[in-house]
């Protein structure tokens, strides 16, 4: 096993609480540094994929979270105007997979955070990281945080650690996306809805609404649904955060209606614009994810619009891929290497699905929308395209659990 013993993990989102707890219980001794006051999520709801599952089962947390959450059986998409169905990718094509779980990001933390805790994990919070230079933390007081074996950087898309690494592509930085997308959360709108499936309005590639059920508030079962749960999107470009809310919610409402008429009972519960909180989003991918005594992970190391729904399961498999790494590696360097060797195709498969995909979604103009409606809906149907789809979605292609799957 590698002889780095203390490492220092900046961030506590999934990321780097999954890749605390990983390197806490093979005995290393782990710091977690948060810029916020006290260690919280951040976000609304979100689907785990089979993959994300997969690891989290590994660290005994799979049950205790799929407590919490939904299963997700079936992705669906309509055209609003004709009501074509555009979307339908189902789990079960794929024989032997599992599920996905709409989940509430504060259930994940939450669970993932106690488990840290167990394991005495040292979380100092009101630290915001800026520089990771051979090991030694810098803060954005430029206050020395002391020197590590190790520093895991997980502290999202818009890392300063991972700010000077190059990317891949043209420009090798970070691509801001026009399209970001409003998210809140609201009570279970009932009957209308489809509790196993992830629901989705388009209106060309302007609009588009989502509905996706992600489970309970709180770790109380039995028949009382009144906790359950469901995230709303609605697609928005950044730029046009502004004058959304100048123009009134009522405004909005009488458009969300217009097109997707049965989600009233969401819309009731939305009282106020801050209700919404604005998503935005970037596309970047490290060119290497690590550095001297640096191991990136997650959004910090790879970005990318939510299409593919994959961001967290991303997360997971970096942290169990460093973890694994670094449990079987004589030294960090050949570490190191190996997680980055590990993470590539699989990163630069689903990157790129992403990059192509999302126009077809979010956009403006009208030629990409068609091929959506009435091409890609025709192909998605013939023989296979099923059980590929449902690989995709699931986070399978190219198998990234290994030998570890069971």
């Amino acid at each position: 096993m590698t002889t780095a013993r203390s490492i220092a993990v900046v961030g506590a989102g999934p990321a780097g609480l999954s890749a605390a707890l990983m390197l806490a219980r093979q005995g290393r001794k782990v710091v977690v540094f948060e810029r916020f006051d006290e260690p919280r999520p951040v976000g609304a709801g979100f689907m785990l994929q089979p993959t994300g599952l997969q690891v989290l089962d590994e660290l005994g947390l799979g049950p205790a979270i799929a407590g919490l959450g939904q299963p997700v059986h079936r992705l669906f998409g309509r055209e609003a105007r004709r009501g074509r169905i555009v979307l339908d990718v189902r789990y079960d094509a794929l024989k032997g997979s599992r599920p996905a779980l709409g989940v509430l990001r504060a259930a994940v933390f939450q669970t993932l955070y106690d488990a840290c805790l167990a394991e005495s994990i040292d979380f100092r919070p009101s630290q915001e990281i800026v520089a990771a230079d051979d090991g030694r933390l810098t803060d954005v007081r430029g206050r020395d945080l002391g020197r590590f074996d190790l520093v895991v950087d997980a502290s999202g898309a818009r890392s300063a650690i991972a700010r000077g690494l190059p990317c891949r592509g043209p420009t090798g930085v970070r691509r801001d996306l026009v399209w970001g997308a409003l998210w809140t959360t609201v009570p279970w709108p009932g009957a209308d809805f489809d509790d196993g499936a992830l629901e989705q309005v388009y209106r060309s590639a302007d609009r588009m609404i989502g509905v996706l059920p992600s489970g309970r508030r709180s770790s109380g079962m039995g028949p009382d649904t009144s906790d359950r749960t469901a995230t709303f999107f609605w697609s928005l470009k950044a730029d046009d955060h502004g004058r959304w809310k100048s123009e009134g919610l009522d405004a909005w409402k009488a458009e969300v209606l217009s097109l997707w008429p049965r989600t009233d009972p969401v819309l009731e519960a939305i009282t106020a614009p801050e209700t919404l909180t604005l998503a935005r989003y970037g596309h970047h991918t490290l060119t290497r994810p690590v550095g001297p005594k640096l191991a990136v992970i997650g959004d910090a190391a790879h970005s990318t619009s939510p299409q593919l729904g994959q961001g967290v399961n991303m997360a997971l498999l970096d942290a169990r891929a460093l973890a694994l790494a670094l449990d079987a590696a004589p030294d960090l360097d050949a570490a190191l290497s190996a997680y980055a060797r590990t993470r590539r195709l699989h990163l630069a498969l689903y990157q790129a699905l992403s990059l192509v995909f999302t126009p077809f979604y979010q956009a403006d103009g009208r030629l990409l929308p068609w091929v959506r409606d009435h091409i890609l809906g025709k192909v998605a149907r013939l023989p296979f395209a099923d059980r590929l789809l449902a690989a995709t979605v699931s986070g399978l292609l190219l198998d990234p659990i290994g030998e570890r799957r069971d």
